[in-house]
């Protein structure tokens, strides 16, 4: 079947947006960027498909237990999974 020249340059458009969609998946991969959501809350972006988002005392508390996370982090390490 031999196409048009409209459907060679919907075809070829297709293929530039499927490459710049790409790029910039790849480009957000591993950068972690913040905002603050509509109610007050800080939004971290880029650990997962969905943002993580917490308040500024709940991000206080997180914080201040970095330790007792790590600590945790280290005695479960073999029944933990990463993923990146």
């Amino acid at each position: 079947m031999q196409m048009n020249v409209n459907e060679q340059s919907l075809e070829a458009q297709i293929i530039a947006l499927k490459a710049e969609n790409d790029r910039l998946r790849a480009a957000k991969q591993g950068k972690l960027s913040l905002k603050v959501s509509e109610k007050g809350a800080l939004s971290v972006y880029g650990m997962g498909k969905w943002p993580v988002t917490l308040y500024r005392g709940q991000w206080e508390r997180l914080l201040a237990s970095k330790d007792q996370i790590e600590a945790f982090i280290e005695l479960n390490s073999a029944q933990l999974t990463t993923k990146d």
